[in-house]
């Protein structure tokens, strides 16, 4: 990463940001109802990891962008940095023992003041917070000094071991069907978190199984390719029997969470051909799911009494519709840029979803009642209608979308549509066909995208114009950016990021969306390019200096 001149000032400001976001963990409610949830076991709680972790992640983020002239400048830094952010939370304490902060700040509470002064008197609890500040940039600067190997280690054990002990509810839970294995896996869980000693375990095996692996000498970047034959293939073999296993491991409830994740991964790597291979911003995406469901509904449902086709009689027809919708909508849009493309896009959704709701087509679409008793896919007599079944399904038709994403990128017709992205006027000047590239790239997500649409048609046996709005469309292209525009396994990341994540923390309620965004927003500043970014966008914004340098070299 490209390193910008150092300035204290810009340090102290990280500081005053970690504290002022650590206030607001506090004082909406948040740090107070987690004060007992602890993530290791009588060591610290999920209520002390938000005011503590916001201070160490923007310093640490402010001395890490910066080449400072010295180490002590740099410890210096994130002495004050810390204390900073510290001395705000210092102030909310001192401030709410002289004032009742009650009265406008209902969370402001003596249990708040008692977590955030570690059960202490409050002068006391705000010297303490003034010393734990310095501890915190004193970790900042340790872990800024590292080896790179050895911070990616560090930093990467540290957060899965909060992750563990977050969700250990879930995975305890799950265990269960585990035979045996309940009751080890148990040994590492307290009633509420990790134990210190399942901690240590976890945090020395991910750290050591994550130094191994940057230590492996890598091929073009690929660690895969550089395996033997065997080992290649006792690798894939052993990743598709965990796929093939995960609905009995984990039960319907985590079998439904896979379903969604797959159905947006589907979506997620046809719009990521639209925007992510050929640059065209598409934000009316969800009309070409709507418009696989609807067909799939339409030639298979009897209560319309127009067809009575079997889901898979129907399936080539709801992917020739949308990969015809695909084309209807490039045609006009072939001119557009930028955001006058986005607006159309998300005019053309916006279209679909209210022609679905017009009386004018009810009888055809069911209007606001939907379509309901649409066939479900079915092998023999045997017909896929549980979660569990239809995550098949989605797992197969994923397997085959994200072949073929895969295969496009390198094509003649990947290399076209990338040509297009980067600028499409020299791509032309070239001789690039771009009337027929775009439509093909157009068609080429429509068609993904109907067929999530169909698998979801058929998991709900029905489809209604309100599970096509707009925030679909946000969601999918939000996934796209998460796990890095334009990378086929960035895709998948997003996905478990975005779709995954906010069912797996459930058990915050109304603060689980808080806390989503809260670690977006640190996944933003840690990685802009994404979670996966490929390997130009990883050149263009300078996170990939080893390829640099060997390009430069």
């Amino acid at each position: 990463m490209q390193k910008n001149p150092f300035s204290m000032k810009k340090v102290l400001q990280a500081g005053l940001i970690g504290g002022v976001v650590a206030m607001l963990m506090a004082l909406v409610g948040m740090v107070a109802a987690f004060g007992q949830r602890y993530i290791i076991s009588g060591v610290i709680t999920m209520g002390q990891v938000l005011f503590l972790a916001p201070i160490l992640l923007m310093v640490y983020l402010s001395l890490q962008k910066a080449s400072p002239p010295s180490n002590i400048k740099l410890v210096q830094a994130g002495l004050l940095g810390g204390l900073v952010g510290s001395a705000v939370l210092a102030g909310l304490v001192l401030l709410g023992n002289i004032v009742n902060l009650r009265v406008m700040l209902i969370n402001a509470s003596p249990e708040l003041y008692k977590i955030l002064t570690f059960n202490q008197s409050n002068i006391i609890g705000a010297l303490l917070l003034l010393v734990i500040g310095l501890v915190i940039g004193t970790v900042a600067v340790g872990v800024r000094l590292f080896p790179e190997r050895l911070r990616n280690t560090l930093i990467q054990a540290t957060f899965w071991v909060f992750m563990i002990g977050l969700l250990r509810d879930l995975i305890v839970t799950v265990s269960y069907r585990w035979g045996p294995l309940a009751v080890i896996i148990k040994q590492f869980f307290a009633v509420s978190g990790l134990t210190p000693f399942g901690s240590l375990i976890v945090f020395l095996l991910i750290g050591g199984l994550r130094y191994w692996q940057q230590g492996r000498p890598k091929r073009d970047g690929q660690l895969f390719k550089s395996q033997k034959p065997l080992t290649r293939w006792l690798t894939l073999g052993t990743f598709i029997l965990v796929l093939l296993l995960l609905p009995p491991i984990l039960g319907i409830f985590f079998s439904e969470i896979l379903d969604n994740v797959l159905m947006y991964i589907l979506m997620g790597l046809g719009l990521n051909i639209v925007v992510g291979f050929a640059g065209l911003l598409d934000l009316g995406y969800v009309a070409f799911f709507a418009i696989g469901a609807y067909t799939m509904g339409v030639l298979t449902s009897p209560e319309l009494g127009f067809y009575n086709m079997t889901w898979w009689q129907a399936l080539p027809f709801a992917l020739v519709a949308t990969g015809i919708a695909g084309v209807v909508l490039g045609l006009p849009v072939l001119k557009m840029r930028g955001d006058y493309l986005a607006i159309v896009t998300l005019g053309f959704g916006e279209i679909v979803r209210l022609l679905a709701l017009s009386d004018w087509l009810r009888p055809w679409l069911g209007g606001t009642q939907g379509i309901q008793h649409i066939a479900q896919p079915s092998i023999g007599n045997f017909v896929l209608n549980t979660q569990q079944e239809l995550y098949y399904l989605f797992l197969i038709g994923m397997g085959i979308v994200a072949f073929i994403a895969w295969r496009l990128k390198d094509s003649r017709m990947g290399r076209t549509w990338m040509a297009l992205r980067e600028d499409e006027d020299v791509a032309i000047a070239m001789g690039i066909n771009h009337v027929t590239t775009k439509l093909m790239a157009f068609a080429t997500g429509a068609v993904f995208s109907g067929l999530a649409g169909a698998i979801f048609a058929a998991k709900l046996t029905s489809v209604y114009p309100h599970s096509m709005n707009f925030l679909v469309s946000i969601n999918v292209l939000s996934l796209i950016i998460i796990g890095g525009i334009g990378s086929i396994p960035g895709v998948f990341i997003g996905a478990l990021v975005l779709i995954a994540m906010p069912e797996l923390l459930r058990e915050f309620a109304e603060f689980r969306y808080l806390v989503y965004g809260a670690l977006l927003v640190a996944m933003m500043l840690i990685k802009p390019g994404g979670l996966a970014p490929e390997e130009r966008r990883k050149l263009e914004l300078g996170e990939d200096e080893t390829t640099l340098a060997t390009n430069t070299d």
